[in-house]
């Protein structure tokens, strides 16, 4: 699981940070996630290493200009180049609205499906691998966040082991690696768990924007390996956070240690933080690790590789976030 960030700006996007959107990448199945979709969308694509044609699924959450203005000409794009082979969008309610008025009116024509999904909270996408659940937040207008959690795994079957037991192959295999209790025709028991490593712990990943501090968030990003939320204002600045319903520095780091998150991603950065002002992003920083110290910042193009844990992998959670760091990386 990767995570690429195409667009860290607020509001309008600046000579350095695009307005909001997040890809994840899902290598084991050549899929590719995105997470809101503002102005310019598809041209950080085209100049990062990720792929168009693995676009399968898209998340926005909620209907402001700079988190869906860059949907329609993706999709339009998309249909151009003719190797998509169906995307499922999800949001609140409107936007289906949105994307048949942006159609119609442009003469745009898909050549491949498109199905917008309406949400509620709960759970909104499941499949063997993976559940996508979505919680409310506190914006100016319906707004959602967004938590993928990828769900555990049986550790690495000891092919010796079993040898070694006498355990002939064959489909027994296949139920001992997923961790079964099976009675072999000898009569003998044989548990699984016991053949295989340490469980694999699915990640869990949390996207929360536009949003102040809220339960809802905090629910989103209970035991996150990585809690992406915006910090649109700084601490000085709370007013103008609570005025417009946007998070500041120490409202995310909030959100992170209360929800036992293991590592918090700011994004969303309001433009009057740039280089030379009175309070720069670097002030941002500073205020949310005073808070919870593994928190980062994230730029434009910037990726982020999610390390997995083990059930008995001897790591705490800092150790293992230090270990993580390594994957902090310009694309």
């Amino acid at each position: 699981m990767q995570i690429t960030f195409l667009g860290t700006s607020s509001g309008v996007p600046t000579r350095s940070r695009n307005v909001s959107s997040i890809a994840l990448r899902l290598p084991q199945r050549a899929e590719l996630w995105l997470f809101d979709c503002g102005e310019g969308t598809q041209h950080q694509i085209l100049r990062s290493d990720l792929k168009m044609s693995q676009i399968s699924r898209i998340f926005i959450t909620h209907l402001h200009g700079d988190h869906i203005f860059g949907l329609m000409g993706l999709l339009a794009s998309c249909g151009l180049a003719g190797n998509v082979q169906r995307v499922d969008i999800y949001g609140p309610p409107g936007l289906n609205e949105y994307i048949q008025a942006a159609t119609r009116y442009s003469h745009t024509h898909f050549s491949y499906p498109v199905k917008v999904h309406a949400i509620r909270p709960g759970i909104i996408y499941e499949d063997n691998e993976f559940t996508v659940t979505c919680g409310l937040l506190h914006h100016r207008i319906t707004a959602l966040g967004y938590r993928v959690a990828e769900k555990d795994r049986p550790g690495t079957f000891d092919v010796e082991k079993a040898k070694a037991l006498q355990i002939p192959p064959g489909p027994v295999y296949g139920q001992l690696k997923r961790g079964e209790t099976v009675t072999l025709k000898d009569g003998r028991v044989i548990k699984g768990k016991e053949l295989c490593g340490p469980t694999e712990i699915g990640r869990k990943i949390a996207y929360c924007t536009d949003t102040i501090y809220t339960d809802g968030a905090v629910e989103l990003a209970q035991d996150a390996d990585v809690l992406i939320h915006e910090a649109t204002f700084a601490h000085q600045d709370a007013d103008l956070a609570f005025d417009r319903l946007h998070s500041t520095s120490t409202m995310a780091a909030q959100t992170a240690l209360m929800g036992g998150a293991h590592r918090l991603i700011m994004t969303h950065f309001s433009p009057r933080y740039a280089p030379g002002n009175s309070i720069e992003l670097k002030d941002l920083l500073s205020e949310a690790r005073a808070i919870f110290p593994n928190t980062h910042m994230a730029y434009d193009f910037m990726t982020y590789d999610v390390p997995r844990r083990r059930e008995a992998d001897g790591l705490g959670g800092a150790a293992r976030d230090n270990q993580g760091l390594k994957t902090l990386s310009k694309s």
